[in-house]
This record gives C-alpha cells, structure tokens and sequence, in this order.
C-alpha cells in the first residue's frame, strides 16, 4: 500500500484565520493526507498567511525557511490575506510553489495534480470583486475551544487597514447552516465556541447572497444559545457601534454565553477616531462599557488600540491614554500603526517618527499590565468556571474562567477539556491568578 501523503500548516493572524485553516485541514484529510505537526517533515507545508501588520508580512519568509529546512524537497503553498493582496511577492519567495487568493485557498487540493517542486511560484488569485460568496469554516481538534466562522468580509473603509481588499465585501452565513456547525461541534466534546469573522457585528448581511441582512446580530446570538451540547459561547472582536445594547442585556441573561467582550477602540480622539474613518465617536465606546458594567459587573473587557497614526499629535495621544486610564476596563491589545499599501491613511501627512510611535507603544502596554492586574484583583475571592486548556506549562496547566480570568494549577491531565468551579484565592509573584477546587465532581 502507498504511504500517505503528510501535509503541515502554519497559521499567522487572527481566530478566523485558524477556523479557515481547520476547515483546509480536513479537505486535505478527505483527499487521502495525513496532517502533522509543523515543526514534523511533511510532505507540504501550507501557510496561512496575514497582512494586519508589517510584521506578520515578515514573519512569512522565516517560516518557509523552517518548513524547507525540515524538507527541502517539500511543496510550499501560501493562502491567506496576503496571499491575495500580494501573490506576486509571495511566489517570488525562494521555495513556495503555490499561491492562492481568497477565493482559490478553499479548493487547495484541485489545484496539486502532484507534490513536485516549481522554479517560481504558481499564481491563481481572483479580483477582489470576485470574493462575493460564502464558505463556512471552524477549527476542531486543535484545541478545547473552537473557532466558528459566522461571517467574512467588510464593507467598512477604515483608511488604515487592507483586509476589505485581501476578504471582500460582508457577507455571512446562514443560520442554519451556523447551527448545524456549532451542533457538529458540540458533538466533538468540544466545550467552548468562540464566534468570529471579520466584522460579526454586521452579521446577516449577505446571508443567502441577499445584500440585505436576513437576520441580525442578535437574531444569531439567540439562536446559538439554545442549541443543545454547548456549554460556553464567546464573542470575539465585535465593532462598538454593531454592539447594541440589546445584545449586552441578552448576553448578560443568557444560558451559554460568557460575560466577556473584545471592543475595538482604536483611538480616544473623536479627531484620530473621523481621521480613521471609524463609524463611531468615543461617546458610544463609554455608552457600550457603562451597559456592560451596569448588566454585568463582573464582565472582562477587552479593547483594541492603535498608536502612531498620521496626525496623532501628543496632545492627541494623551487624549487616548488618559481615556482608557479612567474607562472601566481590563486589558488592552497595542497595534503599532504601520504603513499598509494602497490605503489611504499612507498618503496622509504628519508622519509620526518610528521611535515616537514606540514610545507610545510601550506607554499603553504598561497600562494593560496595571488594568489587567487590577481586573484580576477585583475577581479574588469569587466563584467562577473554569474550562482547563490540554497544555504542560512547566508543570502547570491553565485554563479560563468565563470572564476571561487565566488561572493556573499543578498539572493534571485529568483536567485537560473539563469545566470545574473554583475560588479564585491570590496572585502569585507571576501575575498568574491561583485557584482552590469548589468541587471537583463539577
């Protein structure tokens, strides 16, 4: 009998990324691959590629080198959003075979009639226009949580950022089909469902190939949460204007999903937020943190910040920081803005310096530490449920409480993929948060 063929796969970005590569995954397996881990000798290596930050662009040469230094014979192939945005600067790389866009990367396998080397890479990447149909994903078997993909694409011109041209117009899918997927899921033992996409506020959109929406947001969030098996279901990056009231009060009543939410801010200045093109002011970002602390007091809050953009002035960034100094929130993710071609935030002025745009990079991270810290703080002493992640760290395994709090304990692989209640009791000289057993029949 003939050997299997071993693929491999790399994934850069975001959790739909990570959906999307879950889903390529098993197309590979129905053709008869065996997947391996990536740092194994493969047959082919697969990279999901991203392009939200100069760095993820770099980081894609370092990793064709590993893959071909495992294998130098091995078939190399890109997808992923900067696989559509730039095919042409991925194929010249030294070793990748393959390139696809965003609408090729789903029919990877139609595409390998053999696994032999090319002297330049293989281009096949659509007009963006082109990218106006739906394909459903979620990653299973990775980890002990799951990826659900709900929707794709973007209507919205952000001046800063490419993904529109690297994913298309909105578009969602159906709700049907997203409860079939979240019920498949549920079946695997799987006890936590993270709901993403590119703009998921905008859900319903585009669902049957109707470019008005069919169902809402919140009609998807009601849905989910009466499907049978599922015992947690998160929200990941959801725009602050497509966050309606509405659906915080839900979340806070609801049966399976957690009080935990990502909420993009990006700037605390009503001038950078209109320089953006951002479809908000900061007034609504206070509005959506002050009905979430008021539903759910407990909640953990997430925001997503960018520092350095044209024109962001110190008066304009001290804005910014003291906003989120006083805002009653828990973390903070830091982007550095970097130039990303044909947008138009690159052909702005007032340039802010490298070394200015750092400073101010590091300035926010230390704030996230101390809102962190303080977010842990305020849980000790409470009574959460913890889902316990399959991993050895140094002799611990952690794990997540609904609202976001990551606890550690001794490692016992009897815990790996199972919800207990615990005590949150201290803070250890780590920052990690220690726990006690409530009851372990949980």
């Amino acid at each position: 009998m003939e050997n299997k063929k071993k693929v491999a796969f790399y994934t850069l970005g975001c959790k739909l990324n990570f959906s999307e590569t879950s889903t390529i995954a098993r197309n590979f397996k129905d053709e008869g691959f065996d997947r391996v881990d990536f740092e194994e000798v493969a047959d082919m290596y697969v990279i999901n590629t991203c392009s939200v930050t100069e760095n993820a662009d770099k980081q894609f040469k370092q990793i064709v080198k590993r893959a071909l230094k495992l294998n130098d014979k091995a078939f190399v192939a890109a997808v992923g959003c900067y696989a559509q945005l730039k095919p042409e600067e991925l194929a010249a790389v030294d070793g990748v075979d393959l390139v696809l866009g965003a609408t090729e990367k789903f029919k990877i396998t139609d595409y390998i009639t053999d696994l032999s080397k090319n002297d330049r890479g293989e281009v096949h990447s659509c007009e963006i226009e082109e990218a106006d149909f739906y394909v459903g994903s979620y990653s299973i078997g990775d980890r002990t949580r799951a990826f659900l993909k709900v929707q794709d694409g973007c209507d919205y011109k952000c001046t800063y950022c490419t993904i529109p041209l690297a994913r298309g117009i909105s578009r969602s899918d159906a709700l049907d089909n997203v409860l079939k997927n979240a019920y498949e899921i549920s079946k695997q033992g799987i006890k936590e469902i993270v709901l993403t996409g590119v703009n998921i506020g905008d859900y319903g959109k585009g669902e049957l190939g109707n470019k008005k929406h069919e169902h809402t947001f919140l009609d998807l969030v009601k849905a989910l949460d009466e499907v049978e098996g599922i015992e947690r279901l998160r929200i990941s990056s959801i725009e602050p204007n497509l966050l309606k009231n509405e659906t915080i009060e839900f979340v806070a009543q609801s049966r399976t999903f957690v009080p935990h939410f990502h909420i993009p801010l990006q700037s605390g200045s009503n001038e950078i937020l209109g320089k953006m093109k951002r479809r908000y002011q900061r007034e609504i970002y206070t509005d959506r943190v002050a009905t979430i602390r008021r539903v759910m007091p407990h909640a953990c809050i997430g925001v997503d910040v960018i520092v350095g953009f044209p024109g962001e002035s110190d008066e304009h960034f001290l804005e910014t920081y003291n906003y989120l100094n006083e805002l009653d929130i828990s973390y903070l993710h830091v982007f550095t803005y970097s130039e990303r071609d044909n947008t138009e935030a690159v052909l702005m002025s007032e340039v802010v310096p490298t070394n200015v745009r750092s400073k101010r990079s590091k300035m926010l991270r230390g704030l996230s530490v101390k809102k962190r810290r303080a977010f842990y703080e305020s849980q000790i002493g409470s009574t959460h449920k913890v889902l316990f992640e399959s991993e050895n760290k140094e002799g611990y395994i952690h794990g997540f409480t609904e609202n976001y709090v990551k606890v550690k304990t001794p490692w016992n692989p009897e815990l790996v993929n199972t919800l207990h209640e615990i005590n949150l009791t201290r803070i250890d000289e780590e920052g990690s948060v220690r726990m006690e057993f409530v009851n372990l029949a949980v």
